[in-house]
């Protein structure tokens, strides 16, 4: 029928068709070495309300990790760029492509006098601060996309018009959805699949998890400041939010885990993982000062370049990986 199809969910594999809403086909889909993988279409996917109105627009974009989440990043026919964004510091706590506001900068990789704000929704962290107009519209996409409309048609930077409606074009993709569940192996899979060796045959475990610590190395590597490596650094140090403490409190939390089989090997394991998750946190007191020292230090640091590419090519991260609460002993 018309209506289903209509309806139908924007997938990165039929994205490239053209839209009900527009004559002009969809600005190219990113082409590169994750596009490929469930994980990148994943997020892709999440962003679609906010990817495809820029497609219709003839604007190619693609994701990129900012701070702490995944930003679009637009170029403009004048080599200027727009980054779309979701908070970063501290990081949104609302699931990836559906924040509770949004930023808009146009920026230039040479010029760096040309910073302009666009829009910004994002609510201030100073309850004192001025109140900006944008902030009511929250994480809407229609206002945002509004916005970018109005202001690339005024410096000429619009390669297709808006909908003749006057109205923002909008993806036909569902709003922004949980994680997949995972099954037993730690593998996502699709609501109502079967379990079993039969379905896991034609699936590949994924590690999201270690492929996030990989981004952020990678990240690290490329760094050319080291304030920026230092706040990287912080991912890993920070004492109640960093990559330690988490994996303190996850293994904490996988000890208790084993005790509830009330077994002598569970209660091994629970003091095992307890010694663990200590030593972790030792190690997060040994380092606490690192990030301060990182960040004074003043020589501009070369981006590494590995000598041999490694085994698995690092990946970005999903955002938005669950917060592990720590479990009492």
């Amino acid at each position: 029928m018309a209506a289903d199809s209509e309806n139908a969910p924007v997938t990165f594999h039929n994205a490239q068709h053209h839209s009900p809403a527009s004559a002009s086909p969809l600005a190219p889909l990113p082409d590169h070495r994750n596009a490929s993988t469930a994980w990148w279409q994943e997020l892709w996917s999440r962003h679609a309300h906010i990817t495809t109105p820029l497609r219709q627009r003839g604007l190619e974009c693609t994701l990129e990790f900012g701070l702490s989440a995944y930003v679009v990043h637009v170029p403009l026919p004048d080599e200027s760029y727009l980054i779309i964004s979701p908070p970063q510091e501290p990081p949104s706590s609302r699931p990836p492509g559906d924040p509770e506001g949004w930023s808009v900068t146009r920026q230039h990789p040479d010029d760096h006098a040309l910073y302009e704000i666009v829009y910004d929704s994002v609510p201030a962290d100073d309850p004192h601060a001025p109140a900006r107009p944008e902030v009511p519209n929250g994480g809407s996409a229609p206002f945002l996309i509004e916005a970018i409309d109005r202001r690339l048609s005024q410096l000429g930077l619009l390669p297709a018009p808006p909908s003749p409606t006057g109205l923002p074009l909008m993806s036909t993709a569902p709003p922004p959805r949980a994680p997949e569940p995972l099954d037993h192996a730690g593998v996502a899979r699709t609501a109502g699949a079967p379990l079993g060796p039969a379905a896991d045959a034609d699936r590949t475990t994924t590690y999201i998890y270690g492929d996030a610590l990989l981004a952020l190395t990678d990240r690290l590597n490329g760094s050319t400041t080291y304030a920026e490596a230092a706040a990287l650094l912080g991912q890993i140090l920070e004492p109640a939010h960093g990559l330690l403490e988490r994996l303190g409190e996850l293994l904490e939390a996988a000890g208790e885990k084993a005790k509830e089989a009330e077994e002598d090997d569970g209660f091994d394991l629970s003091y095992d993982l307890a010694d663990a998750a200590a030593e972790i946190r030792n190690l997060g007191e040994t380092l606490h000062v690192a990030e301060d020292r990182m960040r004074a230090l003043t020589a501009p640091p070369q981006p590494h370049r590995p000598t041999a590419s490694p085994a698995h090519a690092p990946r970005p991260p999903l955002p938005g990986l669950p917060t592990l609460h720590r479990h009492t002993r």
